[in-house]
């Protein structure tokens, strides 16, 4: 009688991707949070949902559809921009950036592996003994989420405080812990259709605003 082989070196699938590297991650994240800060494009089909698989994605501003071409670039997946004029008595401009259809895996699986992994560095918070790489990778992850909500999110700026109108609830979420990560107090009021998050006139808007200026172009790692 004969037993059967026992497949010892059969290769194992792994269940996960592995996870990104940090420079690949802060720009994968903060790609996935301009997107989730944006309506879908004008000319997809009512009722839709813009999501990370979706091949386009539109700004009404100009700088927000540049951050986001830019970090598309130094993730290395092609991006076509277009400007589209509108209205008739307050023109305006959108800004419409789309991905070739044989790059749309790839835009996919960076974006939705950046959103999942940063959120879970953010909402999971700092371990005792984090070395200080993760500590401050953590700290640019609540700024890029910060980036992207003052660029594309819709801003509400009040004399007493600065605040951004967000439609997606997982976002907000991850606001208020950046904020937080950032030393700074943030407030969550839901609206109509939308959840508005606030930090305080003063040192708690000039922190926020400081953190998330945009920052010169990277250098490779060492």
């Amino acid at each position: 009688m004969t037993s059967e082989p026992a497949l010892l070196d059969a290769p194992r699938v792994p269940t996960t991707p592995p996870p990104l590297d940090w420079l690949t991650l802060g720009d994968a994240f903060e790609a996935a949070c301009l997107l989730r800060c944006t309506p879908p494009p004008t000319a997809a089909r009512p009722g839709t949902t813009l999501t990370s698989h979706a091949p386009g994605v539109e700004f009404n501003r100009e700088d927000a559809a540049q951050r986001m071409r830019q970090l598309l670039g130094r993730l290395d997946i092609p991006v076509t921009h277009e400007t589209a004029v509108g209205g008739l008595r307050r023109r305006y401009e959108l800004h419409r950036l789309w991905v070739p259809r044989e790059h749309h895996g790839a835009y996919t699986r960076l974006l939705e592996a950046g959103w999942r992994q940063g959120r879970r560095e953010l909402l999971g918070g700092l371990v005792p003994g984090a070395s200080p790489a993760r500590r401050r990778w953590v700290s640019r992850l609540a700024a890029a989420a910060w980036r992207s909500a003052l660029l594309a999110g819709g801003r509400h700026v009040r004399r007493h405080i600065l605040g951004v109108r967000i439609t997606d609830r997982e976002l907000a979420a991850v606001l208020i812990r950046a904020a937080a990560v950032l030393d700074v107090p943030a407030r969550l009021r839901p609206g109509t259709g939308c959840f508005l998050v606030s930090v305080a006139d003063g040192p708690d808007r000039e922190r926020i605003l400081h953190s998330a200026a945009l920052e010169p172009a990277r250098r490779p790692a060492c």
